[in-house]
């Protein structure tokens, strides 16, 4: 009889263990782990990608001509800088012979596409610069000229002249230059 109720109490045991503490541990805390275990592996993933990404740009970024480089930085800065730029255009009217005046700086707070229209993704910033100048026609041909081989990029939107009979005119300008955001 001994022999018939050790290994029933055995099996007992065995089943009650199974259903106390393997099946809890293996549907609970191991699904988890092995869960959590996956989420891991996946963004490892995602950072090799990263930096294998990150690397392929790196070496094409050194690839490039550093003075070809600094030239982009004047043409498109990462900042504003409207000093900088009212500083090169005075030295460009003074080179021209043109005397510019009343310079007023208004920014643009939304970011409009090549049709104008409104874009939020963007990421070039613009803002306007008035400019009142006073020379001849001569002198406002040769500042225009040099405002279009300018290193830094700028637009001019608006342009009237005030005629006089000396031949010395008023000139008012609207440029508009942009920067990387």
């Amino acid at each position: 009889m001994n022999s018939h109720i050790l290994p029933l109490i055995a099996l007992v045991i065995s089943v009650g263990t199974f259903f106390t503490y393997v099946n809890p541990n293996w549907s609970g805390t191991i699904v988890e782990t092995k869960a959590a275990i996956a989420a891991d592996n996946e963004a490892l993933d995602a950072v090799l990608l990263y930096t294998d990404q990150l690397n392929k740009l790196s070496s094409d970024r050194n690839k490039i001509d550093p003075e070809d480089i600094d030239r982009l930085t004047i043409f498109l800065p990462d900042s504003v800088d409207n000093v900088g730029l009212i500083l090169d255009l005075n030295a460009l009217a003074a080179r021209s012979g043109l005397s510019l005046s009343n310079i007023d700086v208004s920014s643009n707070t939304t970011a409009t596409n090549a049709s104008g229209a409104p874009e939020s993704t963007n990421p070039l910033g613009s803002a306007d610069l008035n400019l009142s100048a006073v020379g001849t026609y001569s002198a406002l041909k040769t500042f225009l000229g040099s405002v279009e081989k300018s290193q830094r990029l700028l637009d001019v939107r608006d342009l009237s002249i005030k005629g006089s009979e000396t031949g010395v005119y008023s000139y008012q300008m609207r440029l508009r230059f942009y920067w990387l955001r």
